[in-house]
Parts: structure tokens; sequence; C-alpha cells
């Protein structure tokens, strides 16, 4: 159903519908064929380059949506294997509200473990799944009761991981090769595995001696061609009784290398700011971009506030740079007064570690655009 109240066509952080979802046609098509298929997905690329809102269209495909049970987990936050299977149990059963009440029943019947969280609603009288992360007490039995029930649906399942890199990290041993058994033994139920650590991820399904080694198809995402994206924000600035100039488009997507939500983020700002019946040129881009650096400034501080010393200095030379390569060489160093090559590899590891700056190749920035220009200023 159309969201009456969405005034602003171009969504930034979640999925409404097709009309607001621009291109991915291609992407859509093959991972719809790779489940009709009956083969996992490994999607892999940069954060926020459109992953999880690519899973979301195809999920919402009626030749998915009609024929599959889905369900979408983001484990970005989790921590343990506990915390895994809270998520995944709550989108089971989720899902199941709206439908046949016989289907709650043999949810319970089958996760046993989770009984205690079985509740009636005080005021409606509806029954409800009441749990904590504390609840789970046997994190691999629950698991495998939640597989149970997924194998025994009424028709075949797909359970989309977004982030499926960060059971890497986890607390308890063994995660990789524990859910590699159990979705092995899976025999209608598909997987689609996103992540954005593009190494951790190539090196879980692509090192023969990995437990995920060649257990799902691997996809990369590029950026949308600029002329498929030009074409959908000035016929979104149309629709709306604004218009905009083609070559602030493609100076917006140039400043982004065309990541998907910069650019839209940029793209919402500036028809916020663009009157109805007017147009947007040019000269309203240095204003849409200092209205998000106010927007974001506490969250900036904030980052920097934990941040030690020697990581700000390092954090801020390469929001200087740009794209800074030979971060450790003498003349790097000297220009931005950096202590010494070692202080700065110390830096590096634990910004990277929580996404602050990314690498690609033998070059370093910092991951927000928005964020590296406002250190410029800092």
């Amino acid at each position: 159903m159309e969201n009456p109240t969405l005034q602003n066509p171009f969504v930034v952080g979640r999925y409404v519908s097709d009309k607001y979802f621009c291109d991915r046609e291609k992407e859509t098509d093959f991972l719809i064929r790779q489940v009709q298929n009956g083969r996992n997905v490994a999607l892999i690329s940069p954060r926020r380059m459109g992953k999880t809102g690519l899973i979301l269209h195809t999920l919402n495909k009626p030749d998915i949506a009609d024929n599959y049970h889905t369900f979408f987990i983001d484990i970005y936050a989790t921590g343990s294997l506990a915390e895994f299977v809270y998520l995944l149990g709550k989108a089971v059963y989720e899902d199941l509200k709206p439908k046949q009440e016989k289907l709650k029943e043999r949810f319970f019947q089958i996760i046993k473990s989770l009984r205690m969280g079985f509740k009636l609603d005080p005021i409606t009288g509806e029954p409800g799944l009441d749990i904590g992360i504390g609840d789970i007490r046997e994190p691999q039995t629950t698991l495998d009761e939640i597989f149970e029930y997924l194998e025994s649906a009424d028709r075949p399942c797909i359970v989309a991981i977004d982030e499926f890199q960060q059971i890497c990290g986890y607390e308890e041993k063994r995660v990789e090769a524990i859910l590699r058994t159990r979705i092995q033994q899976c025999k209608q139920t598909l997987f689609i595995f996103s992540g954005s650590k593009r190494h951790l991820m190539n090196n879980m399904f692509n090192t023969s001696s990995k437990p995920f080694y060649q257990s799902a198809i691997s996809m990369g995402l590029d950026p949308i061609p600029v002329d498929v994206y030009a074409d959908f924000a000035a016929g979104m600035f149309e629709s709306h009784g604004k218009h905009i100039a083609k070559d602030v488009i493609g100076n917006v997507y140039d400043q982004f290398e065309g990541c998907t939500w910069f650019v839209q983020m940029m793209m919402n700002e500036l028809f916020a700011i663009t009157e109805t019946g007017g147009t947007c040129d040019a000269s309203k881009i240095e204003t849409a971009w200092q209205n998000i650096i106010q927007i974001q400034e506490n969250s900036y501080k904030d980052i920097l506030s934990r941040l030690a010393p020697k990581q700000k200095t390092v954090l801020q030379a390469i929001a200087k740079e740009g794209n800074a390569s030979s971060i450790t060489a003498a003349a790097f160093i000297k220009k931005y007064s950096l202590v010494s090559a070692s202080s700065v590899q110390s830096a590096i590891r634990p910004l990277l570690k929580n996404d602050i700056i990314t690498k690609d190749g033998d070059a370093y920035r910092v991951y927000d655009y928005f964020f590296a220009s406002w250190l410029k200023r800092w």
C-alpha cells in the first residue's frame, strides 16, 4: 500500500516499495533466479551501497513473496550466538502474527525452549513472544528447533542475514562450523548472506579451510549507473512538482563515487530545500551538504570523543588527504606532523575495525564522506 505520508521520495535507510527503489533489475533477477534454483547467495559489497534495500526489494517481489516464507535479520550489533538465535527466533515469530493460529501453535510445539516467552497480552488477549536475550539458555538447542520449524513450514523459506561476517567475532567458538552444519542439513530453507567487510566475507566463502567454503553463490554490488540514477532522480522531482538540473545529479553522484546511501541522502536534502514548482540547481549543493553535516555534528563529536589522541590525528590526516596511500611513508608522516610509522599502524587498526575508515587496495579514506568533510575543518 502506498504511504500517504511520504512527502520526500528519496527514501534513506529503509525500503518502502518498488516506486521509490532505483533500478537493480539485473541484480534482483539474479537473486530470484538463484533462489528458485535452490542456491544460497553471499552478497558482498561495501556498506551503504544498497545491499539491504536490494534484499528487501527481492523478497517483496511476487515471485518470492507469493511462494516463500521470508525472514530478514540484521546481526550487525550482535556479539554472540545467543543474540543471533534471539533475533532469528523473533523474526520467525513476528512473521506468524498475521497468519493462522495453527502456525503459532506449531511454533511453540517445535520450539519448546522458547515456551517460557509465550504470554497473553493482558489487554487484547493476543498471544505474544516476550523474551529477552537472557532467556536463550541453550542457543544451539533453540537454533536446532528454529531450523526444524523452518523445515516443516508449508512452503519453502528464505532467511536473509545482513552483516553475516559478524559471526566471525562471536564469543563462542566454532560458530561458523555450527551454523554451516545446520544450514547444510536444510532441504527447503535457503539463505542470503550479505556482508560489507569484504575481506572477512571473501575469507569465509572462498577459503578452502573455512566451513562456508563454496556453500553459496557469490555476488557483488556496484554503483547504480549514473545515467540510470539521473533518470530516476529527475523523475522523482518531476512527479512531485519540482525540477532538478541533470548536471546537479551528476555532480552529486561523482562526489560520492556513486555510493547509494550518500547520493540518496544528498538528493533527499536537495529535494527538501527546493520549493514546489522550483528548480534545484548547483547553487543548492553546498547548502544541502552543510545542512546534513550540521544534523550529524553531534554524532561526529561523539565518535571523536571515544578515540585516542593518536587515532584522531591519523583520522584527520586521512580526511584531509582524501584517498590516502603510503600512510606510513616518511612524506605522509611529515606532511601531517604524525609521530611515527608504528604509531600510524597502531592507530589504523581500531579505525578499520570500527568502520570509521575503509581501505580499497592500498588507499585509506574516511568511510563517511560527510564526516570526512567535517574533519577537514575540525
